[in-house]
C-alpha cells in the first residue's frame, strides 16, 4: 500500500550547495509556489557573507544551519528530511525512504558526490569529504603517532598543512603537490611553508556546527549516509594535533599510488622490512615500530601507520536515480547536463557534483567539482527551470564564460582563473613566471599571445586585469615579459 501523495510545482534534491542555492532561488521566483527539498542529513548548507570580487570571482562561507532556518528565510520552501528511495521519472514520482510519493512538475538533482575511497570497508581507512568524517578523523588523529595521506587535491593540501604533532607520510601520483590547482613551480613555492615551525594562529572558524548527537537522527546519519562536502575553512574549527610535541613532519612520496594494504597480522607474515620515518631525504631505515597498518605503495616501499587517510577525490553520486531511468551518463559517472542544465530525461535537472558539463564549453571554462561551481549551477538551474515553466528563453549564464576560483592554501590568496594549468591546450602554449619566495607566485599561460590562464598566490591584486585580459583576448605579444614586470603598473595599461 503506497503511502498519500504530495504534489508541488518544483522539487529539490540535495542539502548541500547546490541543492539550497536552487531551491532558494526557486522560491524566490515563484513565492505563491511550495518548493520542496529533499535531503537525508537534518542540516543544510548555507552560502554566507557572499561577497562578488570581480565579474567571475565569488568568495563566500559556508554554514551548516538546522533545516528550520531555510524554512524560516523562505516560508514556501519546504525540506523533507528523507533520503531518496526512487525515482520514477516517467510518472514525474519521487518516493522517500519513509514511503511517502511526491509528484513534480520540474525536479533538480543535487545530490552532490561521495568520496572515492582507496579501499572500501577496512577501518583504518578513512575518507574525508564532509563534516562528519572530519570529526572522526579529528578523534583519530588524537591518538596517532603516525599517518598515510593518500591524494593531492585541495582536501590533501589543506589536512597535511594542518596535522601538528603526527608524522605524515603523503603518498602522490604526480610529481608535485596541489596537482588539481598547481604546477611544479607553485609546489616548490609552496613547499617551504611545510617544513615551516608552527603556524601563524589560526583565525576564529566563521562556520558554526550543528551536532545532531542524542537525537535518533544522530544514530542514523552516522558515517555510512552522505553528509554534503566540506567548505573552505572547513580544518580552522577542529584541533589537528597528533600525539608527538613536534609541529611538521611530513615526508612526500612522489609518483607513486597505493598497491595494497595489510593488516598487522598480513604484514607478519609477508616477512618484509617497513620503513622508519626518513631522517633527511634518506628513507633506509627498517621500523621498529609494530603499527596496526601498513601500506604497500607502487614504488615498493612499504610504511607503518596508525590510519590512513584517503583524500582521492569524489564520485558522482548517481546511485538513487538509475534504476528504471534511462539518463545519459558521463564518463567521470556524472548525470550529463546540457546548457541549461537539463539531464536527459524530461523536466529532471541537475547541478553540482552529481552533473557532468555535457556542452561544448567556453575556450577558458571546464567544469571543476567546486564549491563556488556548485553554488553557480544550482542558481543557474533554479533560472533554467524558471524560464522553463515560464515557456521563456534565456542565455547561458556569465559564471560559465571563464574558469575563477579564489580559495586560500598554506594562509596564502591563491586565485585560479581559465585554463591555469594549460589544460586542454596541448604543447602550443608558453609559461610566463614571477615569483618571489615567500610572498608571491604569478603564473600567465599565454597561447599566440593571448592570456589563456593564470595561477595567482599571496596578495598580488592582479585578479582583476587577469580576469579582463583573459575575457577580452587581447592580442598581448607587444607586452612580451614586461607583462609581469613589477615594475610596470599594468593596470595602468588596461583600464
Amino acid at each position: 500500500m503506497a503511502g498519500p501523495v504530495a504534489r508541488s510545482r518544483f522539487a529539490v534534491v540535495g542539502g548541500g550547495i547546490a541543492g539550497v542555492t536552487c531551491a532558494e532561488k526557486l522560491a524566490a521566483e515563484f513565492p505563491s509556489e511550495d518548493i520542496i527539498l529533499m535531503t537525508a542529513s537534518p542540516v543544510i548548507k548555507a552560502v554566507t557573507n557572499f561577497k562578488q570580487v570581480s565579474k567571475t570571482l565569488e568568495e563566500f562561507d559556508v554554514e551548516e544551519q538546522p533545516s528550520s532556518l531555510l524554512e524560516k528565510r523562505y516560508p514556501n520552501i519546504r525540506v523533507i528530511q528523507f533520503g531518496v528511495k526512487q525515482l520514477k521519472s516517467d510518472e514525474h514520482k519521487i518516493c522517500t525512504e519513509d514511503g511517502k510519493e511526491y509528484v513534480y512538475e520540474k525536479l533538480c538533482l543535487c545530490a552532490g558526490a561521495k568520496p572515492k575511497l582507496i579501499v572500501e570497508g577496512n577501518p583504518y581507512v578513512l575518507g574525508i569529504r564532509d563534516t562528519d568524517s572530519a570529526q572522526a578523523f579529528q578523534k583519530n588523529l588524537a591518538q596517532a603517532e603516525r599517518i598515510v595521506v593518500v591524494g593531492n587535491g585541495g582536501i590533501a593540501l589543506e589536512l597535511v598543512y594542518e596535522i601538528q604533532g603526527c608524522e605524515v607520510i603523503w603518498a602522490i601520483k604526480d610529481r608535485a603537490i596541489g596537482n588539481t590547482f598547481f604546477d611544479v613551480g607553485a609546489a616548490e613555492f609552496l613547499i617551504p611553508k611545510l617544513t615551516a615551525g608552527s603556524q601563524e594562529t589560526p583565525i576564529e572558524c566563521k562556520r558554526t556546527k550543528y551536532t545532531v548527537e542524542g537525537s535518533e537522527e544522530g544514530s542514523r546519519a552516522a558515517s555510512d549516509k552522505l553528509g554534503s562536502a566540506l567548505g573552505p575553512d572547513w580544518h580552522e574549527g577542529l584541533h589537528l594535533k597528533g600525539t608527538k610535541e613536534f609541529s611538521h613532519k611530513v615526508h612526500i612520496e612522489i609518483l607513486c599510488e597505493v598497491k595494497k594494504i595489510h593488516l598487522q597480522q598480513e604484514f607478519i607474515q609477508l616477512q618484509r622490512p617497513s620503513l622508519a620515518f626518513p631522517k633527511g631525504e634518506k628513507n633506509v631505515e627498517p621500523d621498529a615500530v609494530l603499527w596496526p597498518v601498513y601500506v604497500e605503495l607502487t614504488n615498493g616501499k612499504i610504511y607503518g601507520c596508525n590510519f590512513i587517510v584517503s583524500a582521492t577525490g569524489v564520485v558522482p553520486n548517481v546511485e538513487p536515480f538509475l534504476d528504471g531511468n534511462n539518463f545519459a551518463v558521463a564518463e567521470d559517472g556524472g548525470l550529463k547536463v546540457d546548457k541549461h542544465m537539463h539531464t536527459s530525461l524530461p523536466d529532471v535537472y541537475a547541478a553540482g557534483d552529481i552533473c557532468t558539463a555535457a556542452w561544448e564549453p567556453s575556450p577558458v571554462w571546464h567544469q571543476m567539482r567546486l564549491w563556488s561551481q556548485a553554488r553557480q549551477m544550482g542558481w543557474y538551474a533554479a533560472k533554467c527551470m524558471a524560464a522553463d515553466a515560464l515557456g521563456e528563453s534565456i542565455d547561458m549564464d556569465f559564471s560559465f564564460e571563464l574558469f575563477a576560483h579564489v580559495t586560500k592554501f598554506f594562509n596564502y590568496k591563491v586565485v585560479v582563473l581559465g585554463k591555469y594549468n594549460a589544460q586542454g591546450l596541448g604543447s602550443d602554449h608558453e609559461l610566463m613566471l614571477r615569483c618571489t619566495k615567500g610572498h608571491e607566485y604569478v603564473k600567465v599561460v599565454m597561447q599566440n599571445g593571448r592570456m589563456m590562464g593564470a595561477v595567482l598566490i599571496g596578495e598580488t591584486d592582479l585578479e582583476e586585469t587577469f580576469e579582463n585580459l583573459i575575457l577580452n583576448q587581447m592580442d598581448l605579444s607587444a607586452y612580451g615579459e614586461d607583462l609581469l614586470n613589477p615594475d610596470i603598473d599594468i593596470e595602468d595599461y588596461f583600464d
